[in-house]
């Protein structure tokens, strides 16, 4: 227990040193993670019943070749493609919102530090050092969840373009 309070001691100081950006960065990065293991989730247990479907119903048609029946089968395909790359876009967003955020940090920790110089005329190191640690600390930080986010984002993208390859090759207009 000593040493889970240890850790939430160091976290809590090194969120208090990043200033409120930093806050909001760990936010966007948890609800851009949730996102992703969303997504993770629904390809592994519920993808296969919204294919499942579409390939029922698909094969339940006795003719496929006519003008009709093509899109029938593009509306099957779109209607599955939707829910497979749901929230891909928000993901990616919040990919690029990271480092937005982490120069926001960095603008204001600069801010700090030059209103502590007009003050102090520059004899607070303390004071300029913990502005320093405000616009150092959100910089790093979306720039790490940024990245976190580009590859949960790639992988996740690459499922979705492979399943939805894998829907259309199943929809087949042979009969």
């Amino acid at each position: 227990m000593y040493l889970l309070n240890e850790w939430a001691e160091i976290i809590r100081r090194f969120m208090d040193a990043g200033g409120d950006v930093l806050w909001a960065i760990a936010g966007l990065t948890f609800l851009m993670w949730t996102l992703a293991l969303e997504r993770l989730w629904y390809y592994k247990f519920e993808l296969s019943k919204d294919v499942n479907g579409a390939i029922g119903s698909w094969e339940k048609r006795a003719e496929r070749k006519s003008w009709n029946a093509k899109r029938i089968r593009e509306k099957l395909i779109s209607q599955v493609s939707l829910k497979i790359n749901a929230s891909l876009p928000m993901i990616q967003t919040m990919v690029a919102l990271c480092p937005l955020l982490g120069l926001l940090g960095t603008v204001t920790g600069m801010i700090e530090v030059f209103n502590i110089m007009a003050v102090t005329g520059g004899g607070d190191a303390k004071s300029m050092a913990g502005g320093v640690s405000k616009a150092t600390i959100p910089t790093m930080a979306g720039m790490v969840a940024a990245l976190s986010g580009v590859f949960i984002n790639t992988y996740v993208k690459s499922i979705a373009e492979r399943e939805s390859e894998l829907l259309e090759d199943h929809l087949t207009t042979d009969h």
